[in-house]
């Protein structure tokens, strides 16, 4: 192989991590504030794809996607919202002992009851929404159009969440909760509704991640599967809990299997992923970011 075509997918591995990481920042942020972990993140990634298939097809036209994306998402958002607030939030305010079992039950049944839905409102069918954009190049190095779109909207979703994060008071009042439910409340913070909203934030940027990938992978029931398990490895790759290690993890997926697929075979696509968790796993098993639990 030469280096053009090495750059080639090399450039592409880096668009589908970069959307991977989406996902995989969506789970890691609703456990950094709230403690628990979403199962049921794939189906919020496939009804982000299936509200902006619905608005492009009825509403928008396919070139006014950039208004179809932050719509899914503000959709998504709410729904995590009202999720949160009416089958979630009594883990902390109902006396729930096991939490953890709890999250993962509701969690759970979210995940079959939003796919079965899908399935009795869309049928079990395949959309393929139209193309963003037309192909064009990227440096030297051809490039469809949906993957440029991606890219861009990756790239400013990423920006605007450390923006968010890092300079604003809600920002703040976040961190402090992830370091400290109880110490946050002393100063005067309702943790309860910074929950709602993290639970929204995290799932509307698997909705995002939908949404981007629609036209590539298309929208149907089962579609958010796949990419949830990919991203709970980059949260396992990145360290868990670390927002930088969900961007790095998911771009490092990205390239892994996008190389993998042209050196080795395509069809072991998603084994490459496997490889690279379980090698990390044994050379450093809290992850790239992740740091060990202080016991004392």
């Amino acid at each position: 192989m030469d280096a053009y075509l090495f750059s080639q997918y090399l450039l592409s591995g880096i668009v589908i991590g970069l959307i991977y990481s989406l996902m995989a920042l969506g789970i890691t942020f609703i456990y950094s504030i709230m403690k628990m972990i979403n199962w049921a993140m794939g189906e919020f990634y496939m009804i982000g794809s299936y509200v902006q298939y619905a608005l492009l097809v009825t509403l928008l036209p396919p070139e006014r996607w950039y208004l179809a994306l932050p719509l899914a998402m503000g959709a998504v958002f709410l729904l995590g919202v009202v999720t949160q607030r009416l089958l979630l939030r009594p883990m902390y305010v109902g006396g729930i002992e096991r939490r953890d079992e709890y999250a993962t039950i509701i969690t759970i049944a979210l995940m079959v009851f939003f796919r079965n839905l899908a399935i009795v409102l869309g049928g079990p069918n395949q959309y393929a929404p139209k193309d963003y954009a037309r192909a064009t190049t990227l440096g030297t190095l051809p490039i469809s159009g949906n993957r440029v779109v991606a890219l861009v909207a990756a790239i400013v979703l990423l920006t605007l969440f450390s923006l968010m994060v890092k300079q604003t008071w809600l920002g703040r009042a976040f961190r402090g909760a992830a370091q400290n439910r109880v110490g946050i409340q002393t100063a005067g913070i309702d943790v309860l509704r910074l929950d709602m909203l993290a639970f929204g934030v995290g799932v509307a940027l698997a909705a995002a991640a939908g949404a981007l990938l629609a036209p590539d992978f298309l929208v149907y029931p089962e579609n958010g599967a796949i990419s949830t398990f990919k991203g709970f490895e980059i949260i396992v790759i990145g360290g868990l809990g670390s927002i930088p290690g969900s961007v790095v993890g998911g771009v490092l997926l990205g390239v892994i299997e996008a190389l993998g697929s042209v050196f080795i075979a395509s069809a072991y696509k998603d084994l490459y992923g496997f490889v690279l968790l379980i090698a990390l796993l044994v050379l450093r098993p809290t992850g790239l970011f992740g740091e060990r639990e202080r016991t004392v």
